[in-house]
């Protein structure tokens, strides 16, 4: 059974040609009764284009991939750098890890969270920047480390360099 039939309604997600054209770049990469294999490539190419990985992308891209939809819900979930509703345009994970924590990473969270005036895990009202906790960044060494929109790695934040860090976000934000 199909996972639109499973809905009994069709679904509303669709995607540009340049990302169909992407997603199939990334399943013939594996072989046909491995297409699913291609599940973490397809997931990244639905949040680039939606700014996030929603539910109905979630049961399009199983139908795509051939697959049970709760596996592609676990994938998404099981990982971090998925964004399971909208967020800001810009997304900062802050390391809070024992390691991190030892060295002022619930600190830098906690810092963050008072300047941005929002709870770890939500959007400012103003819809720019997003606040989340992350488990590990894998730079325990350069403690405490945020990432920024899952691709920009800040080390040794502290409360002048996090200051900095917002202020510099609110500007470009505030320039597109």
């Amino acid at each position: 059974m199909s996972n639109s039939a499973m809905n009994d309604k069709p679904l509303s997600v669709s995607f540009s040609d340049e990302t169909l054209a992407l997603f199939e770049k990334e399943v013939v990469k594996y072989p046909t009764e491995r297409r699913q294999a291609a599940v973490i490539a397809c997931l990244t190419l639905v949040q680039q284009e939606h700014g996030h990985v929603s539910s109905e992308s979630e049961l399009w891209l199983a139908e795509y991939l051939g697959m049970p939809a709760i596996a592609v819900h676990e994938v998404a979930t099981f990982y971090n750098m998925f964004n399971l509703e909208p967020v800001g345009r810009f997304k900062i994970n802050v390391c809070t890890n024992l390691s991190c924590q030892l060295r002022g990473g619930q600190k830098a969270l906690e810092h963050l969270s008072q300047k941005l005036n929002v709870t770890p895990g939500h959007t400012t009202a103003d819809g720019l920047i997003r606040l989340e906790p992350a488990e590990c960044l894998g730079a325990c060494a350069d403690a405490p480390v945020l990432l920024v929109n899952d691709t920009h790695m800040c080390s040794f934040m502290d409360n002048d360099k996090l200051d900095q860090l917002v202020d510099a976000l609110h500007k470009e934000g505030a320039q597109t």
